[in-house]
């Protein structure tokens, strides 16, 4: 029986490399042989830390959700797409750290011609802060600030900026500040040292900030907090805006007098039909009243990668083999400061 080589995370904190039965693709299923797939660093690597400071006896995990790659075959019922594609594909569980996978045709999205494999890759992550800045509800010439830029804040903000926003950035690390300016965000700010809220005020020619996102997870109440405080402020001192988070931040606040007019809204995954199973395996919704499916929010991701509008070469920090998994957790867990966009090649 064919095998495959499959990343996993082991009781110590550790990225190793493991073997398994490969065997075919379910039903609505499709199988990749993969050329690229991107960590993502805080939903995949979150809890690392912790488990190297307090190791555990467990079996390896497998993890990563975000690759892309050529069909080489297809389960039953799977009629769009065929070996010799090439797709994007995500999901946890589906689209592993790993040389061949077998996901969910939903999960797919053909990649457009020009768009190379690691590219590709960022969809999954793409989606979730296409969907993100959906929450927010952005009216052209807004001003917006996103704090945290790992990967979902980056895309995050461009995506704002391509809403027809003025954005702003917030990150404690000066490498990913650079990145975001150099995928075009007007301005950034160091979480750290600088003055968050006259430079907001200065960016905003003193209006205020209309919204605000939340990209990062872990205590995010300071954050949440510096947001307000650059939010409008009424005649009666009530500031007023949107907030959105779509990292996994824990918030502590007051609300109604303490908070003001302020909508606070979650952001959750890349659109509909994740985590649907009948979906993810063909099924499909009415389009007239789910419009933005996560396959279709894969897609226009891919589009605007493909015309150059979402910049994601830009954000790549580093490219590792499949089989060099250890030094690629190592580089993201140890040095944040300088590793980003962490990219594997089977």
């Amino acid at each position: 029986m064919a095998t495959r080589r499959i990343a996993c995370i082991d009781g110590h904190g550790k990225g190793v490399l493991t073997e398994q039965d490969l065997g075919s693709p379910s039903a609505g299923q499709v199988q990749v042989e993969v050329r690229a797939s991107l960590i993502s660093p805080g939903t995949e690597l979150g809890r690392v830390s912790a488990q190297r400071q307090a190791p555990e006896d467990r079996q390896p995990r497998p993890f990563g959700y975000a690759n892309a790659g050529v069909v080489t075959a297809v389960g039953a019922g799977v009629a769009d797409v065929g070996p010799g594609d090439r797709v994007a594909c995500m999901g946890g569980g589906y689209a592993l750290h790993a040389d061949t996978v077998h996901v969910p045709v939903n999960l797919t999205a053909p990649i457009p011609e020009g768009v190379d494999f690691e590219s590709a890759a960022f969809a999954h992550l793409a989606a979730t802060a296409l969907h993100a800045i959906r929450r927010v509800a952005p009216v052209f010439g807004e001003n917006g600030m996103v704090v945290g830029l790992g990967l979902v804040g980056q895309l995050t903000a461009q995506f704002g900026q391509l809403s027809g926003c003025h954005m702003m950035g917030v990150d404690r690390f000066a490498d990913r500040r650079a990145r975001a300016l150099a995928c075009g965000v007007e301005q950034v700010v160091g979480a750290e040292g600088e003055d968050c809220l006259a430079l907001a005020a200065q960016a905003t020619a003193k209006y205020g900030m209309d919204f605000g996102v939340i990209a990062f997870g872990g205590d995010g109440t300071s954050a949440f907090e510096q947001i307000v405080s650059c939010l409008k402020q009424t005649p009666d001192t009530h500031r007023m805006g949107r907030i959105v988070i779509v990292g996994g931040a824990r918030i502590e606040h007051g609300f109604a007098a303490a908070l003001g007019n302020v909508d606070v809204r979650s952001a959750a995954r890349t659109g509909p039909g994740y985590h649907d199973e009948a979906w993810e395996h063909g099924a499909g919704y009415p389009p007239v009243f789910v419009e933005w499916s996560t396959r279709r929010n894969l897609v226009e991701c891919l589009r605007a990668i493909g015309d150059g509008r979402l910049h994601v070469a830009e954000l790549i920090t580093h490219r590792f083999a499949l089989a060099s998994i250890a030094a690629a957790v190592d580089e993201l867990v140890e040095r944040p400061q300088q590793a980003l966009g962490v990219v594997l090649t089977p």
